[in-house]
């Protein structure tokens, strides 16, 4: 947009690439259109990865053309040890990033399309009918909360690129590896939270630290590191699953049984069928009988009086 390439709406055609990513996605057919305001939006709010498709499409010519500017941005911004193999983050194993470089990248765009500041503090938007609400739960539990953009595959967990700002100055937090939004929601804040509180005494009293020459961990290891395991999600394999509900007991009737009293479930049949007991034997129920019904008096021999058939009437 800057450079005059594209603006603002220009449209942009869902290619069969673009249809067939996996959810999440806005899903219009081959062939539909959508303008470049609209997509950024569904980019940012919805993480679409269909509309990333079209974007990289209507920009690059081919997504893997665009792939290649993105790795050429990434060189530019001093972003070492990231490598970008598709336009919308979906899985693959090349495909790898730090948090360090999310954090160039960050500064990047809060300080080259400030313009935009107000696309990354959505909390939701709208496609004709349709209302789709972002997945940064920050914009609205914490103060100041202004951005950014969240992530999340199973291997790389519940990701998220946290800006607030606070009396004129801006934070940003970056977090991987979470098992859970609610965890990624509250290392973030907890982060934004010690920076508000350190900021002023730590820029008087430390060294300049900044995020080009911050030292590494001396703990981290080296390598890729997949959290999948830790991933509290269906897809990943690893949800943990409610306790099996406990079904309600139904009130009791008594039953009365040749002068003994028991009782047994309401609508229960006079027979309960046996239960496996925990160690595999059979434990059957006792059977509750009816009690026999009082046998019919005798038949009386004593003659009725005849009744006189009633008088017919004569011309």
């Amino acid at each position: 947009i800057k450079a005059g390439k594209i603006t603002k709406d220009t449209r942009l055609v869902v290619s069969e690439l673009a249809n067939s990513q996996p959810p999440s996605k806005i899903g219009l057919p081959i062939g539909g259109t959508m303008t470049v305001e609209l997509a950024l939006q569904a980019l940012i709010v919805k993480s679409a990865n269909d509309v990333a498709v079209m974007l990289a499409e209507g920009i690059g010519g081919t997504a893997e053309e665009f792939v290649g500017q993105m790795n050429q941005t990434a060189k530019r911004l001093g972003m070492t040890r990231t490598l970008f193999v598709n336009p919308n983050g979906l899985p693959a194993a090349e495909q790898v990033t730090t948090a360090r470089d999310l954090g160039k990248l960050s500064r990047a765009i809060l300080k080259e399309f400030p313009e935009y500041g107000p696309l990354w503090a959505q909390a939701d938007m709208r496609i004709g009918r349709l209302r789709l609400r972002s997945h940064n739960g920050l914009l609205k539990t914490y103060e100041g909360a202004d951005g950014l953009k969240t992530g999340f595959t199973c291997d790389s967990g519940y990701n998220v690129v946290a800006t607030a700002t606070r009396e004129g100055q801006r934070l940003v937090a970056v977090v991987l590896g979470e098992a859970s939004g609610r965890e990624r929601n509250i290392r973030a804040a907890g982060l934004l939270e010690h920076g508000n509180e350190t900021n002023g005494w730590t820029a008087v009293l430390q060294p300049v630290v900044t995020i080009d020459n911050m030292p590494l961990d001396v703990n981290s290891k080296p390598g890729v590191t997949s959290v999948r395991a830790n991933v509290l999600n269906w897809d990943c394999g690893n949800r943990r699953r409610r306790p099996a509900p406990i079904a309600k007991v139904k009130q009791k009737r008594p039953v009365k049984q040749a002068g003994v009293e028991t009782t047994v479930p309401a609508g229960a049949a006079a027979a309960v069928p046996a239960q496996p007991a925990q160690g595999g034997e059979a434990v059957v129920a006792p059977v509750v009988k009816k009690a026999p019904r009082p046998p019919k008096p005798p038949a009386t021999t004593e003659a009725k009086p005849a009744t006189p058939a009633p008088a017919k009437a004569t011309n």
